[in-house]
Protein backbone atom coordinates (compact mmCIF):
# COMPACT_ATOMS: atom_id res chain seq x y z
CA UNK A 1 0.00 0.00 0.00
CA UNK A 2 2.68 2.56 1.06
CA UNK A 3 4.54 2.08 -2.51
CA UNK A 4 1.56 2.33 -4.49
CA UNK A 5 -0.05 5.02 -2.38
CA UNK A 6 1.92 8.17 -4.63
CA UNK A 7 0.23 6.90 -7.75
CA UNK A 8 -2.65 5.10 -6.32
CA UNK A 9 -5.61 5.80 -4.12
CA UNK A 10 -5.56 2.43 -2.39
CA UNK A 11 -7.84 0.59 -0.09
CA UNK A 12 -7.69 -2.77 1.40
CA UNK A 13 -10.91 -4.97 2.31
CA UNK A 14 -10.98 -7.74 4.93
CA UNK A 15 -12.38 -10.97 3.69
CA UNK A 16 -14.90 -12.73 6.85
CA UNK A 17 -12.81 -13.16 10.08
CA UNK A 18 -10.01 -11.17 8.76
CA UNK A 19 -8.74 -7.93 10.21
CA UNK A 20 -11.46 -5.86 12.03
CA UNK A 21 -14.20 -7.83 9.97
CA UNK A 22 -17.19 -9.66 11.56
CA UNK A 23 -16.89 -13.31 12.05
CA UNK A 24 -17.99 -15.91 9.22
CA UNK A 25 -22.33 -16.46 9.87
CA UNK A 26 -22.61 -19.72 11.69
CA UNK A 27 -25.73 -20.79 9.94
CA UNK A 28 -23.95 -22.21 6.83
CA UNK A 29 -20.68 -22.71 5.25
CA UNK A 30 -19.03 -19.70 3.42
CA UNK A 31 -17.75 -20.09 -0.11
CA UNK A 32 -16.07 -18.12 -2.29
CA UNK A 33 -19.09 -16.03 -3.61
CA UNK A 34 -19.94 -15.19 -0.41
CA UNK A 35 -16.52 -13.39 0.35
CA UNK A 36 -17.09 -11.34 -3.28
CA UNK A 37 -20.44 -10.41 -2.06
CA UNK A 38 -19.02 -9.33 1.58
CA UNK A 39 -16.27 -6.81 -0.03
CA UNK A 40 -18.81 -5.68 -2.18
CA UNK A 41 -18.88 -2.27 -0.48
CA UNK A 42 -14.97 -1.29 -0.50
CA UNK A 43 -15.39 -2.08 -4.10
CA UNK A 44 -18.06 0.28 -4.40
CA UNK A 45 -16.22 2.71 -2.77
CA UNK A 46 -13.57 2.16 -5.74
CA UNK A 47 -15.53 3.19 -8.20
CA UNK A 48 -16.57 2.24 -11.86
CA UNK A 49 -13.34 0.45 -12.03
CA UNK A 50 -10.73 -0.97 -10.51
CA UNK A 51 -7.14 -2.75 -10.11
CA UNK A 52 -7.19 -5.85 -7.73
CA UNK A 53 -4.03 -7.11 -6.38
CA UNK A 54 -4.31 -10.22 -3.74
CA UNK A 55 -1.74 -13.30 -2.24
CA UNK A 56 -2.75 -16.93 -1.69
CA UNK A 57 -6.87 -16.41 -0.68
CA UNK A 58 -7.13 -13.43 -1.60
CA UNK A 59 -6.29 -13.71 -4.35
CA UNK A 60 -8.47 -16.76 -5.35
CA UNK A 61 -11.27 -14.29 -4.43
CA UNK A 62 -9.99 -11.73 -6.21
CA UNK A 63 -10.75 -14.10 -9.64
CA UNK A 64 -14.13 -15.39 -8.17
CA UNK A 65 -14.65 -11.13 -8.51
CA UNK A 66 -13.08 -10.62 -11.83
CA UNK A 67 -15.29 -14.03 -13.39
CA UNK A 68 -18.62 -12.28 -11.71
CA UNK A 69 -17.79 -8.96 -13.09
CA UNK A 70 -14.61 -8.55 -15.62
CA UNK A 71 -15.84 -5.07 -17.22
CA UNK A 72 -14.94 -3.81 -13.56
CA UNK A 73 -11.77 -5.04 -12.59
CA UNK A 74 -9.07 -3.40 -15.27
CA UNK A 75 -6.76 -5.76 -14.06
CA UNK A 76 -4.88 -8.68 -11.83
CA UNK A 77 -2.26 -9.35 -9.85
CA UNK A 78 -2.33 -12.47 -7.80
CA UNK A 79 0.53 -14.08 -5.97
CA UNK A 80 -0.40 -17.76 -6.24
CA UNK A 81 -4.25 -17.88 -5.82
CA UNK A 82 -5.38 -21.57 -3.83
CA UNK A 83 -7.89 -22.56 -6.08
CA UNK A 84 -6.83 -26.24 -4.80
CA UNK A 85 -10.26 -27.64 -5.99
CA UNK A 86 -8.60 -27.01 -9.70
CA UNK A 87 -6.33 -29.62 -9.01
CA UNK A 88 -9.05 -32.05 -7.75
CA UNK A 89 -11.12 -31.14 -10.59
CA UNK A 90 -8.15 -32.88 -13.02
CA UNK A 91 -6.99 -35.36 -11.00
CA UNK A 92 -8.85 -36.73 -7.81
CA UNK A 93 -6.66 -37.45 -4.72
CA UNK A 94 -3.94 -38.36 -4.06
CA UNK A 95 -3.01 -35.44 -5.81
CA UNK A 96 -0.28 -31.80 -5.43
CA UNK A 97 -3.32 -30.64 -2.92
CA UNK A 98 -2.61 -33.42 -0.59
CA UNK A 99 -0.29 -31.64 1.18
CA UNK A 100 -2.64 -28.92 1.81
CA UNK A 101 -5.54 -31.06 2.74
CA UNK A 102 -3.52 -33.01 5.05
CA UNK A 103 -2.01 -29.67 7.16
CA UNK A 104 -5.45 -27.92 7.19
CA UNK A 105 -6.47 -31.61 8.89
CA UNK A 106 -3.78 -31.69 11.47
CA UNK A 107 -4.64 -27.85 12.09
CA UNK A 108 -8.19 -28.75 12.53
CA UNK A 109 -7.23 -31.34 15.27
CA UNK A 110 -5.34 -29.44 17.12
CA UNK A 111 -7.61 -26.88 17.30
CA UNK A 112 -10.60 -29.02 18.42
CA UNK A 113 -7.60 -30.04 21.68
CA UNK A 114 -7.81 -26.66 22.27
CA UNK A 115 -4.01 -25.82 20.80
CA UNK A 116 -4.20 -22.92 18.36
CA UNK A 117 -0.44 -22.41 18.39
CA UNK A 118 -0.36 -26.35 17.55
CA UNK A 119 -2.63 -25.83 14.75
CA UNK A 120 -0.83 -22.05 13.58
CA UNK A 121 2.40 -25.13 13.35
CA UNK A 122 1.10 -26.69 10.75
CA UNK A 123 -0.48 -24.35 8.86
CA UNK A 124 2.63 -21.64 9.00
CA UNK A 125 4.98 -24.93 8.60
CA UNK A 126 3.36 -26.28 5.17
CA UNK A 127 3.88 -22.75 3.49
CA UNK A 128 6.82 -21.83 4.99
CA UNK A 129 9.10 -25.08 5.92
CA UNK A 130 9.75 -27.04 8.84
CA UNK A 131 10.66 -24.86 12.05
CA UNK A 132 9.14 -21.50 10.05
CA UNK A 133 6.76 -21.28 13.24
CA UNK A 134 9.28 -22.01 15.75
CA UNK A 135 11.11 -19.15 14.23
CA UNK A 136 8.78 -16.45 14.36
CA UNK A 137 8.76 -13.70 16.33
CA UNK A 138 6.45 -14.04 19.68
CA UNK A 139 5.00 -10.86 18.81
CA UNK A 140 3.44 -12.16 15.52
CA UNK A 141 2.41 -15.45 16.79
CA UNK A 142 -0.88 -14.00 18.74
CA UNK A 143 -2.42 -12.76 15.44
CA UNK A 144 -1.49 -15.63 13.56
CA UNK A 145 -2.97 -17.82 16.43
CA UNK A 146 -6.23 -16.08 16.42
CA UNK A 147 -6.79 -16.15 13.16
CA UNK A 148 -6.16 -19.86 12.78
CA UNK A 149 -9.42 -20.72 13.61
CA UNK A 150 -11.06 -20.24 10.12
CA UNK A 151 -8.46 -23.08 9.01
CA UNK A 152 -11.23 -25.30 8.03
CA UNK A 153 -13.37 -22.52 6.67
CA UNK A 154 -10.99 -21.58 4.26
CA UNK A 155 -10.04 -25.16 3.12
CA UNK A 156 -13.57 -25.91 2.81
CA UNK A 157 -13.99 -22.87 0.48
CA UNK A 158 -10.61 -23.64 -1.81
CA UNK A 159 -11.04 -27.50 -1.94
CA UNK A 160 -15.26 -27.40 -3.14
CA UNK A 161 -15.41 -23.74 -5.16
CA UNK A 162 -17.21 -24.84 -8.22
CA UNK A 163 -15.89 -22.93 -10.90
CA UNK A 164 -14.48 -24.88 -13.66
CA UNK A 165 -11.09 -24.25 -15.40
CA UNK A 166 -12.90 -23.54 -18.61
CA UNK A 167 -14.26 -20.77 -17.46
CA UNK A 168 -10.70 -18.62 -16.33
CA UNK A 169 -9.98 -19.44 -20.33
CA UNK A 170 -12.54 -16.64 -20.73
CA UNK A 171 -11.51 -14.19 -18.78
CA UNK A 172 -10.01 -11.59 -21.03
CA UNK A 173 -8.27 -8.72 -18.46
CA UNK A 174 -4.50 -8.73 -18.44
CA UNK A 175 -3.54 -10.79 -15.34
CA UNK A 176 0.56 -10.66 -13.66
CA UNK A 177 0.30 -13.81 -11.71
CA UNK A 178 3.18 -13.99 -9.38
CA UNK A 179 4.95 -17.39 -8.49
CA UNK A 180 7.38 -18.43 -5.99
CA UNK A 181 9.79 -21.42 -7.21
CA UNK A 182 10.47 -22.85 -3.95
CA UNK A 183 6.46 -23.08 -3.01
CA UNK A 184 4.65 -26.36 -2.58
CA UNK A 185 3.02 -28.25 -5.01
CA UNK A 186 -0.37 -27.70 -4.12
CA UNK A 187 -0.18 -23.93 -5.42
CA UNK A 188 2.65 -25.10 -8.13
CA UNK A 189 -0.22 -27.18 -9.54
CA UNK A 190 -2.25 -24.12 -9.48
CA UNK A 191 -0.45 -21.72 -10.79
CA UNK A 192 0.13 -24.75 -13.85
CA UNK A 193 -3.76 -24.61 -14.38
CA UNK A 194 -4.69 -20.89 -14.02
CA UNK A 195 -1.12 -19.95 -16.06
CA UNK A 196 -2.14 -21.85 -19.08
CA UNK A 197 -5.56 -21.00 -19.44
CA UNK A 198 -6.02 -16.97 -18.42
CA UNK A 199 -5.84 -15.74 -21.76
CA UNK A 200 -4.07 -12.84 -21.12
CA UNK A 201 -1.74 -14.15 -18.50
CA UNK A 202 1.71 -12.47 -17.48
CA UNK A 203 3.89 -14.98 -15.53
CA UNK A 204 6.72 -13.84 -13.25
CA UNK A 205 8.42 -16.39 -11.69
CA UNK A 206 10.83 -15.34 -8.59
CA UNK A 207 13.73 -17.75 -8.17
CA UNK A 208 14.28 -18.41 -4.05
CA UNK A 209 10.87 -16.89 -2.82
CA UNK A 210 8.19 -19.61 -1.53
CA UNK A 211 4.57 -19.00 -1.24
CA UNK A 212 4.92 -16.07 1.80
CA UNK A 213 7.26 -14.42 -0.92
CA UNK A 214 4.52 -11.15 -0.52
CA UNK A 215 6.01 -11.08 3.24
CA UNK A 216 9.07 -12.33 3.02
CA UNK A 217 10.62 -10.58 0.35
CA UNK A 218 7.97 -7.14 0.07
CA UNK A 219 10.60 -5.12 -1.88
CA UNK A 220 10.66 -7.73 -4.65
CA UNK A 221 7.30 -8.61 -4.80
CA UNK A 222 6.05 -4.99 -4.65
CA UNK A 223 8.41 -3.74 -7.32
CA UNK A 224 6.53 -6.20 -9.75
CA UNK A 225 3.16 -5.06 -9.01
CA UNK A 226 3.82 -1.79 -9.26
CA UNK A 227 6.03 -1.98 -12.47
CA UNK A 228 3.06 -3.74 -14.45
CA UNK A 229 0.23 -1.25 -12.64
CA UNK A 230 2.00 1.30 -14.40
CA UNK A 231 2.46 -0.33 -17.77
CA UNK A 232 -1.27 -1.08 -17.48
CA UNK A 233 -1.98 2.56 -16.85
CA UNK A 234 -0.54 3.73 -20.21
CA UNK A 235 -1.91 1.06 -22.13
CA UNK A 236 -5.42 1.60 -21.04
CA UNK A 237 -4.77 5.36 -20.97
CA UNK A 238 -3.69 5.26 -25.32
Amino acid sequence: METLAPNYRVLAPDSYGAGKSTDWPSDRTIGLTDEVAFIEPVLRAAGESFFFVAHSYGAAIALKLALKDSRRVRALVVYEPTLFSLIDAESPPPNAADGIRHAVQAAGKALDEGNPAEAAEHFIDYWMGPSSWANTPDARKAPIAASIVNVRRWGHALLTEPTALDAFRLLDIPVLYMVGRASPPSSLGVARLLTGALPRVEVREFDCLGHMGPITHPQQVNDAIADFLDRQVVAQDR
